[in-house]
C-alpha cells in the first residue's frame, strides 16, 4: 500500500511540477542535460525511499533537494562539468535564490518563465523552439514530440540534442529578458504556444482531426504564462483565444471522428465554462492602447461563441475585427479568414473576389484551406464545375483524413448524378 501511495505521489508531483523542477535546476546549474538527468535520478530515488520512509510533507522540495545533491555529486566527479560550471555558478548564485530543504510548495520560486525564454531564444530555429518547449515545459517525451512533428524519434532526439548544444555553446542565459528586451522576445514565446495549440486543434496530418493532448498542453502552458506575467495583455489575449476556441472541441467531430463544420455543430456541446472564462479574459486583453493580435483574435472567437446559431453570428463585427487585425498583423492568412467572414456578411461573390486575389500568395501556397474556401463559395454561387476543380485542388493538399473526407463528400455532392 505504501509503495502504491508513493508511486501515485511521485506521479502527481512529476506530472504537475516536472517543469518547475527542471527549470529550477537548469537556472541553478545552467545545463539542461544535467537538469534532466538529475530530475530522473531524483524521481528514481523517491520511488525507492518513499515506500520505506513515507511520502514527505513537501514532496517537490524533497525532489529538488535530492536532485541538487545528485547534480553536485556529478559535478565533483566530472572535471569537464566542474570547469564549465565554474563560470556559470557565479551568475546562478546571484540570480537563483537558495531553496531550503524544508521549503513548501509556495516557497519554491517558479523558474519556468526563465525556461520559456531560454527554449524560445531567437538564436534557435522556430522548429527547435517548439520542440524544446514541448519537451521541457509541456513534459512530452521525445517520442511524443516526434509524433507531433511527424518525424522518427531518432530524428527528433538529434534535433533536441543539437538545440541543447546550441544553448550551451552560445551561452544562452537562463533568465527572463529585462523590460527593454521583453517586448521583442515575448511574441516568440507566445507564437510557440499558439503553434502547439493549432496542431492540437486541427492536426496537420494523420487519421484524427484533433490532437487533444497538444491542445491541452498549450492551454496549460498559456495558463502558466498568464500566472507568471499577469499584466501582459497579449498573454491574457492568447489564453482567452485558446479557451474560446477549444470550447467547441466536443462538437467538432462526430461519433466516428468525422469533421463537423461550424455551421453544423451542436452548440449545446460547447464548453460553457471555458467560454465564460475566455470572455472574462478578453476584456482586460482589449483594455488600453496598443491592442495585440491575440486579443483581437480572442474577440473574434468570443463573437462566434456568443452566437446562439450560425445564422445569427455577428458577421459585420467579425469583419470589422479582421480589418483591425490586418492593420496590426497584415498577412495573407488573416486576409483569407477575413474573406470568409466577408462572404458571410456580403455574399459569396464579395468573398470570392478577395480569395482570387490571394491565390498567388507564397504564404498560402500548399495551404488547403484556400482552395477549400474558394470551392465552398463557388458551390454557393452555383458554379459547380469550378467548385469541383477547387475541391480537387484542396484534396491534393489536405493533410488529415477527416478534413479529406469532408472535401471528398462535398465533391461527390457536386459531381455524382
Amino acid at each position: 500500500m505504501n509503495e502504491q501511495r508513493a508511486a501515485r505521489s511521485v506521479e502527481a508531483v512529476f506530472r504537475e511540477d516536472r517543469g518547475r523542477l527542471l527549470a529550477l535546476l537548469a537556472a541553478r546549474f545552467g545545463d539542461l542535460d544535467l537538469a534532466e538527468e538529475t530530475t530522473s535520478e531524483a524521481i528514481e530515488a523517491a520511488l525507492q525511499r518513499w515506500p520505506l520512509d513515507g511520502v514527505p510533507d513537501k514532496p517537490l522540495a524533497w525532489l529538488l533537494t535530492t536532485a541538487r545533491r545528485k547534480a553536485i555529486d556529478r559535478i565533483r566527479r566530472d572535471r569537464a562539468y566542474a570547469e564549465r560550471l565554474a563560470i556559470l555558478q557565479v551568475e546562478s548564485d546571484r540570480a537563483a535564490p537558495v531553496v531550503p530543504a524544508e521549503a513548501g510548495f509556495d516557497d519554491i520560486p517558479d523558474e519556468r518563465l526563465q525556461l520559456f525564454f531560454t527554449c524560445c531564444h531567437p538564436a534557435l530555429s522556430a522548429e527547435a523552439q517548439t520542440a524544446l518547449t514541448l519537451r521541457f515545459l509541456a513534459g512530452l517525451t521525445t517520442p511524443e514530440v516526434a509524433r507531433a512533428f511527424l518525424v522518427p524519434t531518432a530524428t527528433m532526439a538529434q534535433r533536441i540534442v543539437r538545440a541543447k548544444r546550441k544553448i550551451r555553446s552560445a551561452r544562452i542565459p537562463f533568465r527572463v529578458p529585462g523590460p527593454d528586451e521583453l517586448p521583442a522576445r515575448l511574441p516568440g514565446v507566445l507564437r510557440v504556444v499558439y503553434l502547439v495549440f493549432t496542431e492540437g486543434y486541427a492536426a496537420s496530418s494523420g487519421t484524427d482531426l484533433l490532437r487533444p493532448d497538444l491542445a491541452d498542453e498549450a492551454i496549460r502552458l498559456a495558463r502558466i504564462l498568464h500566472r507568471l506575467l499577469p499584466r501582459e495583455r497579449e498573454v491574457t489575449g492568447l489564453l482567452a483565444l485558446l479557451l474560446l476556441t477549444d470550447a467547441r472541441r466536443a462538437a467538432r467531430t462526430d461519433a466516428a471522428g468525422g469533421q463537423v463544420l461550424l455551421e453544423d455543430q451542436d452548440r449545446a456541446l460547447w464548453d460553457v465554462d471555458r467560454i465564460a472564462e475566455g470572455q472574462r479574459l478578453v476584456v482586460p486583453a482589449l483594455t488600453g492602447p496598443g491592442v495585440g493580435p491575440y486579443a483581437v483574435q480572442a474577440a473574434i472567437a468570443a463573437l462566434h461563441d456568443e452566437a446562439t446559431a450560425f445564422e445569427t453570428t455577428d458577421w459585420p463585427q467579425i469583419v470589422a475585427l479582421y480589418d483591425v487585425l490586418l492593420q496590426i498583423e497584415p498577412s495573407p492568412l488573416v486576409a483569407l479568414n477575413r474573406a470568409v467572414a466577408l462572404a458571410m456578411r456580403d455574399g459569396p461573390e464579395a468573398g470570392l473576389v478577395v480569395l482570387d486575389e490571394l491565390t498567388g500568395a507564397d504564404e498560402l501556397r500548399g495551404y488547403h484551406l484556400l482552395p477549400a474556401a474558394r470551392a465552398d463559395l463557388l458551390r454557393r454561387l452555383g458554379r459547380s464545375t469550378e467548385a469541383a476543380a477547387a475541391y480537387r485542388a484542396a484534396l491534393d493538399l489536405v493533410g488529415n483524413d477527416p478534413e479529406r473526407a469532408t472535401l471528398a463528400r462535398r465533391l461527390r455532392e457536386l459531381t455524382d448524378p
